[in-house]
Order: C-alpha cells, then structure tokens, then sequence
C-alpha cells in the first residue's frame, strides 16, 4: 500500500514539474509576476519558518545609494498603497497573489539618467530551490553571480534580476542591456537621522535624496517663487477612517531659523496654494519641532494619494 502511495505522489509531482516547465517556457507571464508564480507554486510544497527584517535596529538598507526616493513598508497594512505604486508589475495578478506571503519589503525608485528603473527587497516565505529548479529550465533567464558572490537569475529581454533565498527576495529592474546585480553589498544606503523616530508605527514611510528642486517647485505653484533650503523630507502615510489615509511630511533644515521661516512662509502661502496641492500642505497649519516642520495632510482617498505619491516619484 504504502509502495503504490508513494508511486502515485512520485507520479503527481512529475506531472506538476511538468506542468511548471510548460508554464514557465510561456511568453505570456509577466515577468515579476513569473517568478512570483514560480515561488507561489514551491511555496504550497514546503513552508519554511519566516523571518522578517529588525527595521528598527537597522542603520543601513541592502538597496543602492542614488535612488530618487526610498520606500518602507510593512505590506500586510498598507497593501492597498503597494497596489498603486507606480512599478507596472505589481499590477499583475501573480503579483499580488505573492504579495500575500510577503511581510515586509523596502524598494528604491531611481531617476532614469542612474541607468536603474527601480530595486525592491522583500522577507516572507520565499522557498528558493524550487524557483532555481523552474528557472534553470527557462531559457530566458540565465545565472549571473554577484559582487558579493551570490547567485542570481537576469532575463536580458525584460532587464530584470533576481536573487532569493528562504527568508528574501531581491529584484532589480534596469535600463541598459547588461545585468543589474539585486544584491547589494554591505553596507547599502543609510537610514537618514530621525526617520526612525519619524516613521514610529506607519504602515508606509518614504525619504526622499535631494528633496530641494522638488520642494522648490511645490512653492513656486503654490505663488512662492523662492529657493528652500530644505536638507530632508520624509512621509508617513497613516490609516484614516472608510480605509482612507493621512500624510505626515516632515521638512528637514539646518537650524531652527530656517525652519520657523518655512513654516511662515507656508502660513503666507495658504491662501493661494492651488487645489492640486492644498489638500497635503496646506490642509492644516505646520507644526515646527526644532529644526524640522511637520506638515498633516487632509484625509487622502486613493486618488488623493496617487497625486501625492506624483509629486516626488519624479524619476
């Protein structure tokens, strides 16, 4: 009995290979979406125990110095706001079937003169043996090995790179014709002074490299033709009621003179602000606290915050 059990499951795994490599061979996946596939598959065969990312005691992420802006997010709390980023293959069915057993995930939004469209590292359950298996077997992708030595998979015709492990996954998504190595050698891109502080318990937390042009646009709209001297911006995106949102954007600056000018100059500019970005800064008044302002967003529908979102992922 026990020898025709394990015939019949030896004979039902053969066939679900083969179904796999029928499945991986097509052209149609998209290709985030096909390795996630190829993880949501391996991952109904074995469970291992997961382990998230300590964000707190970290002092650097594993992504590349250069981005437009960087992304934190716990993704079981603000999955609806992942649904929306602007990186076209999350929109994939696949894709948001995998984001399911993904808890946490930080990605790196790069301006096109990098060479880089974006990079995103993700800790979940992510079984990898099945995936190389299911890759190996698909003559689109091909193994590269990283700076630091580590294995990866590029896909020349979709310019993307993968890596994973049980715990991780990289990917990485390029512009030139040449592999785009996911893994980034320690010890990545520092963590900015005060935004653990500021990011607290938020869902989703961004900072932005040179907020300054960006910021100087907003207020030259808003009737304020005038040059900020801003060092830092960061952006919590907290959960409102009728599952809506609000935004807390923190302006960083070299002293607090600087600061209490901003905030005057906000207070000025209020009245005239247009209505395409009245409702993130100039809803309620600034707070300043010592050499930074905090600015609170009114209530966001999701079509508020892909406006938000428009405004920095300038890239």
């Amino acid at each position: 009995m026990a020898g025709k059990d394990n015939k019949k499951m030896t004979n039902n795994n053969f066939a679900s290979f083969k179904a796999l490599r029928l499945c991986v061979k097509s052209s149609r996946y998209n290709p985030i979406a096909l390795i996630l596939l190829l993880l949501l598959f391996f991952s109904c065969k074995t469970t291992p125990k997961t382990t998230g990312f300590v964000f707190e005691n970290a002092n650097f992420l594993p992504l590349e110095n250069g981005a437009s802006i960087y992304i934190i997010a716990n993704v079981k709390q603000a999955r609806s706001i992942i649904d929306i980023l602007p990186i076209e293959e999350l929109n994939d069915r696949q894709t948001k079937q995998m984001l399911d057993k993904t808890n946490f995930l930080i990605a790196a939004l790069f301006p096109r003169a990098s060479g880089r469209r974006f990079q995103i590292a993700a800790w979940g359950n992510y079984p990898s043996s099945g995936a190389d298996f299911a890759l190996s077997v698909n003559s689109g992708w091909q193994k590269e090995r990283s700076q630091s030595g580590e294995a990866y998979w590029y896909s020349p015709s979709n310019r993307l790179s993968i890596a994973m492990n049980r715990r991780q996954a990289f990917i990485s998504a390029s512009l030139k014709n040449e592999p785009s190595d996911p893994i980034t050698q320690a010890p990545g891109v520092e963590i900015p002074e005060g935004f653990h502080e500021f990011r607290s318990s938020s869902p989703l937390s961004c900072w932005l490299k040179n907020p300054g042009p960006i910021v100087n646009r907003i207020l030259s709209n808003a009737g304020v033709p005038l040059r900020s001297p801003i060092q830092g911006l960061f952006i919590n995106l907290l959960p409102a009621p009728q599952k809506h949102y609000e935004a807390v954007i923190r302006l960083q600056f070299e002293n607090p003179s600087h600061a209490r000018g901003m905030a005057a100059l906000l207070n000025l500019a209020s009245g005239f602000a247009p209505n395409e970005i009245a409702a993130f800064f100039f809803a309620n008044p600034p707070v300043q606290n010592g050499s930074s302002i905090d600015i609170k967003s009114a209530v966001l529908n999701e079509e508020k915050i892909i406006q938000l979102l428009s405004l920095f992922m300038l890239f």
